[in-house]
């Protein structure tokens, strides 16, 4: 058992490794570049979605990571290569202002909310290779009940806060107006190129120095 002030400093421990691995203001330029054209009903939705998936995601890596990864043969770095692929790909999409507006019908909306709003906003932005084995780790290190408690407290006080904050973002998007939201998609497209290339290299660095060693 542990005293109160000892369970107090352990959930600010939990809580800014999350809050600084997800980065909630860090999303809100991606997720309004992304919404820009969507009602704010679907815009609250994807939040929604987003935050949802990325909760299941974490708490299942959290609650059965080793095992998936012994079990597929997998590693964190691995999960930031694919990551860095992914960024890549939206990126430069984000880059050639390819979400432009468009009529949709409620059917083509409904598949793009439930596009983004998994990937790439659920994974990996939210739920991304740090936060994945940030949970991994964290729940290794909660040998007690109050303590894993307290780690997925700590998870869903994170991601209530990076809701919130997305829910915020469709004011910003109606202050700068289509202009605005196409100079910020071309520079958030810039933006994710370059976080691709760094998570990328972050996950291939680590397996080509164990190939060179093993060779």
């Amino acid at each position: 058992m542990f005293a109160s002030h000892e369970l107090l400093t352990i959930a600010i421990l939990y809580f800014t490794s999350f809050f600084a691995i997800i980065n909630p203001l860090g999303v809100i330029p991606v997720f309004m570049t992304m919404t820009a054209d969507i009602s704010e009903k679907q815009r609250r939705r994807t939040a929604l979605k987003a935050v949802t998936t990325a909760f299941i995601i974490l708490m299942l890596f959290a609650f059965a990571g080793q095992l998936m990864f012994k079990f597929f043969g997998i590693s964190a770095n691995g999960f930031r290569i694919v990551g860095g692929v992914i960024f890549f790909i939206m990126g430069y999409d984000l880059l050639q202002a390819r979400v432009s507006k468009i009529k949709m019908d409620d059917e083509m909306v409904k598949k793009y909310v439930d596009d983004i709003s998994i990937t790439p906003l659920g994974i990996p932005i939210l739920a991304g290779p740090g936060a994945i084995t940030n949970a991994i780790v964290l729940m290794e290190d909660s040998t007690t009940f109050q303590l894993k408690m307290v780690l997925v407290l700590s998870i869903c006080v994170t991601l209530f806060i990076t809701w919130v904050v997305m829910l915020s973002s469709g004011k910003l998007a109606k202050v700068l107006g289509p202009t605005g939201n196409k100079v910020m998609m071309k520079l958030m497209g810039l933006i994710m190129m370059v976080i691709a290339v760094e998570f990328f290299f972050a996950g291939l660095k680590p397996i080509l120095i164990d190939i060179l060693r093993a060779v």
